[in-house]
C-alpha cells in the first residue's frame, strides 16, 4: 500500500470514527425512546463550545474542561431534555408529529442560544482532546460499540431497554421502570454527541451553524443500520468515511471534474440521501403526524390588523424598509408550509432548497446563463423558475407516497442537504450571479408595493388549496390518512399536488428574497433554514395563514432589531412546548381564557332547534312505555323526518328491506392467502359476497378476519389469490378506487376528520364518491340528527348525555 492510499486512509478512519460515534448515540436514544434526536448535531456543537470556554477563554486544564463538558455537561443535557422535553409528551400520547417537533426545535433553540453567547463568527482554535492519530479516535469507538452492545445483550438493564423498545406499556405493566430507561439512553446519547463535538471541533470550523448540520449528515449511519445494529452503524461509518478520503485522489478532466469533487466533499450526503430513499424505511411504527389541532377560528379583525402593519412599511424609508422587504418574500415561503404540513399533513424539512432553487433560476434566468433558454426579464424570469422548480417538488412528494412520519421527516431533510450541498455550495452553480430586481421596482418602496402584490396572490391561491373540494380533501388526508382513502380520496395524487403546489410557492418567495438581497446568498436557504421555518410556522399555527405571516415578521424583526439568534432561540422554546398546545399560542390563549364556550355552525343551531322541539313536543315517558296518541291525530314532522319504518305487530314479517341497488356486482375471492413474517393468517379463503344482503364473519380473535376484511378494503395486498369484482380483478387496486367502484369501508374506531365540520365531512364521502345529487349531504345530515320517537317502545341511549329527556332509538 503506497503511502498516499495509507495517510488517506487513516484520514478516513478519522472521520469515520467520529460518524460512528454519532450513529452509536442516535441508535441508543432511539430504541430507548423511539425518538431520533434531530437536536443531536446541536448538542454536540455546544459541547465543543464548551469545552473552548473552558481550556480557551478561561485557561482551564484539557483535563478539567473535558471531564466538565463530557461526563457532566452533556449527560445532564440529556437528562433535562427527557425529563422536561420528552417524558411529558409520551405522557400526552407519544404524537410522532410533536415530538419530531419538539426535536427540533431543541435543535433551534440550542443553536439560537449559542449565537447569543458565542456569537455567529467562526472560530478555528477548539482545543484538540484526543491527539490527530485515528487509532485513538477508533479505539474509543469500537470500546463504546462493545461496551455497549454488552450491556443491551447480557444485563438486566440491556434486557428492560429492549423490552422498552419492544412494547413501552406491556414493559411497564411488566414492572418496568420505563422513564429510567428512557434517561439513561438521553444521557448516554448525549454524552456521544458531546464526544463527537469535542472530537471534530479542531478539524473543522466551530460556527453554531455549521457544526449541527454537519453532524446530523451522518444520520445516514444510523439510517443504514436500520436504527438498531451498533456493528453495523460503525462498519457504515468507517467505510463512508475511508472511501470520502480515497476520492480526494481522483482527479478528472472535462465536465465531471466539479461533480466528482462534490460527492468526494460529501459523500455522506450521498449515503443520506440514499438511505432515507432507497432503503427500507425506518420509523414504521410512527403513524402520520396530524399537525393541526380543531379549527381555530381567526380572532375578529386579525386580518385588519395584518394589513395594516403590512403596509406601515411604506412610511419607513433607508435600512428599516431594507429590511421589511424581507418579510413578505418569508412569508411567501412559509405559506408553502401551511399548504403541506398544515393542510396536507406531510412533513416537509427541505424547504428552504425550493426557495433557494426559485432564486437560483430567477438569477439564471435573468442573467442569461440558464441553458436553452435566452436572457428574460426579471418578472419573467422570476414566473418561469416557479414553473421550472415546481415539477421538482416530486422529489419530495414522490417518497411521500410511500413514507410517512419519521421516514418522510428524513427523505425530506435528505433532499434539502442534497440540493444544498451540490447545488448551492458549488462555484459551477453559483459564481458571479447577481440578481437584480423588476425595471421600475428598483427602490425599495416600490419593490415593497410589488411584493405585496405578489403575496395576496399567494394567499389567494393559498386560500383555494384550503377550501372547497381539494381543501376538504387535503384536511381528510391529514387527519386521518386510511379513512380519507377510505372515502374515495386520491391519496397518492393529492399527496404530489401538496408538495408540488408547495414547491411553486417557495420558489415564488426564494425568487422575491433573492431580488429584494440583491444578490443569491447560499446561505440564506441552508437546510438549518427548513428546519427554523418548519417549526416556526408549526408553532404559531400550521394551518393558520395568518401563522405563517406572523412567523415571517417575527423571523425577520427579531433578528435584525436584536443580536442573531433571538429569533431561533424564541422558536426553539415555542417548538418544545408544542406538546402543551400544539394548535399555536392562540389555541393556547383561548384555552386559558375562562367562560369561553363552543360556538355551533348554522347547521348545529338548526340541529339543536330540531332537538328542542322535539322535546317539546314529546314530553319525556319511561324507557318502556310507549306515548298514547289521540284519535286521528295528524303526525308531527318529527314522524316524518324519522328515517326508520314502522314497528311490525308480533308474529308478521317484518317488513322487505331496500331493493339491491342497481348496476352492482358480486364480490368475491378466490384461494386468498396472507402471511405476515412467515405467519399464515388467511390460507385459500374462498368468499362471495352479494350485493344488498349483509354478510357477516365470525370466529375467534386471530382467525383472520380483521385481515380478510383489509384485503377486500385494499389497505393490504395479500400472498396470493384474487379479489374480483363483478368478475373484474381489483386484487391490485388501491382503496380509493375500490370506494369509486362502490366498496367502501368503516373502521372499528371512528374515522372521522376532527377539523372538518359534520358538514364538510358528509361533503368529502359525497365529493369523492362522485355523487351527483346536491341534495344527498343535506339528506345524510338529517339522517345524522338524533330523532325523538314516541310512537314505539324505546329505549334511552346513554350515549346523548346532554339531552337527558329525550328518548332515542338505540
Amino acid at each position: 500500500m503506497s503511502s498516499l492510499t495509507w495517510d488517506l486512509t487513516l484520514a478516513g478512519l478519522s472521520v469515520g470514527s467520529a460518524a460512528a460515534l454519532t450513529g452509536i448515540g442516535l441508535i441508543v436514544t432511539y430504541r430507548a425512546t423511539g425518538v431520533l434526536n434531530f437536536a443531536h448535531g446541536a448538542i454536540a456543537m455546544v459541547c465543543a463550545y464548551t469545552l473552548r470556554q473552558c481550556v480557551v477563554e478561561w485557561g482551564w486544564p484539557l483535563w478539567a474542561g473535558a471531564l466538565l463538558t463530557l461526563l457532566v455537561l452533556a449527560p445532564a443535557l440529556g437528562v433535562v431534555l427527557e425529563r422536561f422535553v420528552f417524558r411529558p409528551l409520551s405522557v400526552l400520547g407519544g404524537d410522532p408529529a410533536q415530538t419530531l417537533v419538539a426535536s427540533i426545535g431543541v435543535f433551534v433553540l440550542l443553536v439560537g442560544g449559542a449565537a447569543l453567547l458565542w456569537g455567529q463568527g467562526a472560530r478555528d482554535d477548539a482545543p484538540e482532546l484526543v491527539p490527530a492519530d485515528p487509532w485513538g479516535q477508533l479505539a474509543v469507538v469500537l470500546v463504546l460499540a462493545v461496551g455497549v452492545g454488552a450491556v443491551i445483550r447480557r444485563t438486566r438493564f440491556g434486557r428492560e431497554l429492549r423490552a422498552v423498545v419492544d412494547d413501552r406499556r406491556l414493559a411497564v405493566l411488566g414492572g418496568i421502570d420505563a422513564d429510567r430507561v428512557a434517561a439513561a439512553g438521553w444521557a448516554f446519547g448525549s454524552f456521544t454527541a458531546g464526544l463527537t463535538g469535542v472530537l471534530l471541533a479542531p478539524y473543522v470550523r466551530l460556527d453554531p451553524y455549521g457544526l449541527p448540520l454537519l453532524v446530523m449528515e451522518v444520520v445516514a449511519v444510523a439510517v443504514a443500520a436500520r436504527m438498531r445494529s451498533l456493528p453495523v452503524a460503525v462498519l457504515v461509518a468507517l467505510a463512508i468515511g475511508v472511501a470520502q478520503s480515497q476520492l480526494t485522489r481522483l482527479h478528472p478532466s472535462g465536465w465531471g471534474e466539479p461533480l466528482l469533487q462534490a460527492v468526494g466533499a460529501n459523500l455522506f450526503v450521498v449515503a443520506l440521501l440514499i438511505a432515507s430513499l432507497a432503503l427500507p424505511r425506518v420509523g414504521t411504527r410512527d403513524a402520520l403526524p396530524r399537525t393541526a389541532t380543531a379549527r381555530v377560528p381567526t380572532p375578529p379583525g386579525a386580518w385588519i390588523v395584518a394589513a395594516v402593519l403590512f403596509l406601515l412599511p411604506l412610511g419607513f424609508a433607508g435600512s428599516d424598509l431594507h429590511t421589511s422587504v424581507q418579510v413578505p418574500a418569508l412569508g411567501v415561503v412559509l405559506l408553502s408550509l401551511v399548504v403541506v404540513t398544515g393542510r396536507g399533513g406531510q412533513i416537509s424539512l427541505g424547504q428552504a432548497a425550493y426557495a433557494g432553487l426559485g432564486a437560483l433560476f430567477t438569477a439564471l434566468l435573468a442573467a442569461g446563463r440558464f441553458p436553452g433558454l435566452p436572457r428574460l426579464p426579471e418578472l419573467a424570469a422570476l414566473a418561469l423558475a416557479v414553473l421550472l422548480v415546481a415539477p421538482l417538488g416530486l422529489l419530495t412528494g414522490w417518497p411521500a407516497i410511500t413514507r410517512r412520519g419519521l421516514a418522510l421527516a428524513l427523505a425530506t431533510f435528505a433532499v434539502g442537504v442534497g440540493v444544498s450541498r451540490f447545488v448551492f455550495a458549488q462555484p459551477y452553480a453559483t459564481s458571479g450571479l447577481s440578481l437584480d430586481r423588476p425595471e421600475g421596482f428598483e427602490g425599495d418602496r416600490a419593490y415593497y408595493v410589488l411584493e405585496l402584490a405578489l403575496l395576496t396572490l399567494a394567499l389567494l391561491a393559498t386560500r383555494v388549496l384550503r377550501r372547497g373540494r381539494t381543501g376538504r380533501a387535503l384536511a381528510a388526508l391529514r387527519d386521518h390518512e386510511a379513512g380519507a382513502s377510505a372515502a374515495g380520496v386520491r391519496v397518492p395524487a393529492l399527496k404530489l399536488l401538496a408538495f408540488v403546489a408547495g414547491a411553486a410557492l417557495a420558489a415564488l418567495g426564494g425568487g422575491m428574497l433573492g431580488m429584494g438581497l440583491r444578490a443569491f446568498d447560499p446561505g440564506a436557504y441552508d437546510p438549518v433554514r427548513s428546519l427554523l421555518w418548519f417549526a416556526a410556522v408549526v408553532v404559531l399555527g400550521a394551518d393558520s395563514t395568518l401563522g405563517a405571516l406572523a412567523a415571517a415578521a417575527l423571523l425577520v424583526g427579531l433578528d435584525a432589531g436584536a443580536r442573531g439568534g433571538v429569533a431561533a432561540a424564541l422558536i426553539g422554546v415555542l417548538a418544545v412546548l408544542v406538546g402543551r398546545f400544539p394548535g399555536g399560542p392562540y389555541e393556547a390563549v383561548r384555552r386559558l381564557r375562562p367562560g369561553r364556550r363552543p360556538t355551533l355552525t348554522a347547521k348545529g343551531r338548526e340541529a339543536r332547534h330540531r332537538l328542542r322541539s322535539a322535546q317539546l313536543s314529546f314530553p319525556a315517558t319511561t324507557a318502556n312505555t310507549p306515548r298514547a296518541e289521540p284519535a286521528g291525530a295528524e303526525p308531527t314532522p318529527a314522524h316524518r323526518r324519522s328515517p326508520l319504518p314502522p314497528p311490525a305487530a308480533d308474529g308478521a314479517a317484518p317488513p322487505p328491506g331496500p331493493p339491491a341497488p342497481a348496476g352492482r356486482g358480486v364480490l368475491t375471492t378466490h384461494n386468498l392467502q396472507a402471511r405476515y413474517d412467515g405467519f399464515t393468517a388467511l390460507d385459500g379463503i374462498d368468499l362471495t359476497v352479494q350485493p344488498g344482503r349483509i354478510t357477516a364473519i365470525i370466529g375467534p380473535n386471530g382467525a383472520g378476519k380483521s385481515t380478510l376484511f383489509h384485503c377486500l378494503a385494499g389497505t393490504l395486498r395479500p400472498t396470493h389469490g384474487q379479489v374480483r369484482y363483478d368478475n373484474r380483478n381489483i386484487t391490485h387496486l388501491s382503496p380509493h378506487a375500490r370506494t369509486r367502484l362502490g366498496i367502501a369501508r368503516t373502521f372499528q374506531q371512528l374515522a372521522v376528520f376532527p377539523t372538518l365540520t359534520v358538514t364538510e365531512n358528509i361533503q368529502v364521502g359525497a365529493e369523492q364518491g362522485h355523487i351527483k345529487d346536491p341534495e344527498a349531504p343535506g339528506r345524510a345530515l338529517r339522517l345524522h340528527q338524533p330523532t325523538a320517537c314516541h310512537s314505539r317502545p324505546v329505549r334511552r341511549y346513554r350515549g346523548y348525555r346532554r339531552f337527558p329527556d329525550t328518548h332515542f332509538i338505540r
